[in-house]
């Protein structure tokens, strides 16, 4: 009788997980680019607006959460 092989199982994409995070709704949400560095020459406005978050609905959104171990 031949032995059955596991599956192996997903592995998380640290990486995404480090940047991202899903909602409950499985939207991604992550943080805006352009705030770490050469911020003096920017406006209050822009460097406040770039502190919020940005949730993504697109469909590239669906591979992060899948990499990420989500459904």
């Amino acid at each position: 009788m031949p032995l059955k092989q596991a599956k192996t199982k997903k592995k998380t994409h640290k990486a995404s997980v480090k940047r991202f995070r899903v909602t409950a709704t499985g939207l991604l949400k992550r943080s805006s680019a352009g705030k770490k560095h050469l911020n003096s020459h920017k406006t209050k406005k822009r460097k406040r607006q770039l502190r919020k978050g940005v949730v993504t609905s697109q469909k590239i959104a669906l591979k992060y959460v899948l990499a990420m171990g989500g459904k």
